[in-house]
């Protein structure tokens, strides 16, 4: 079902680790049941803050969080680096808005703020094939290099889009 709200942007502060890690583990371990069978699953510290606490506030990274009708629904965390060849270090959005077409606007919205960018660069687990379908398909990034092949945990997708 297309999304034809409005979102908003706003920079993540740490006053939001609490609300956006219950929606990151949402949405990770809605992504880990589709795709492995488990009830939940994602990267270390996804479901107690840890993961936000590091790298959302990393004095490099940039974060911010999705709002609609000025609720938190997900966040992305990039890097921004003077060579302009960038990282999404991630985008999730709630499970219950997930589907709508609402990831592609946040990722439209990321290329208007940082119209410089020559190349982004990305990773995602093998097992995650939305996400594949959603860079791939929707963002335009291609795959560069496969880590851990064949490994159905450990396998995991470097991806780049270039311009």
């Amino acid at each position: 079902m297309p999304f034809n709200g409005m979102l908003t942007f706003r920079q993540f502060n740490e006053n939001d680790i609490s609300a956006l890690s219950v929606i990151m583990k949402r949405s990770f371990d809605e992504d880990t049941r589709i795709h492995l069978n488990k009830e939940e699953g994602g990267p270390p510290g996804y479901d107690d803050g840890k993961f936000l606490r590091r790298w959302a506030l990393h004095d490099d990274s940039t974060a911010a969080i999705v709002l609609l009708d000025s609720a938190p629904i997900g966040m992305y965390i990039v890097w921004i680096f003077q060579n302009n060849e960038n990282t999404l270090g991630t985008i999730f959005i709630d499970s219950k808005y997930q589907n709508q077409g609402i990831g592609l606007k946040i990722w439209e919205n990321i290329e208007k703020k940082y119209p410089d960018t020559k190349i982004w660069r990305t990773e995602t687990p093998g097992f995650s094939k939305r996400n594949h379908h959603f860079y791939i398909n929707k963002c335009g990034f291609s795959i560069v290099r496969i880590i851990n092949a064949g490994d159905m945990l450990e396998e995991s997708y470097i991806l780049e889009k270039r311009y």
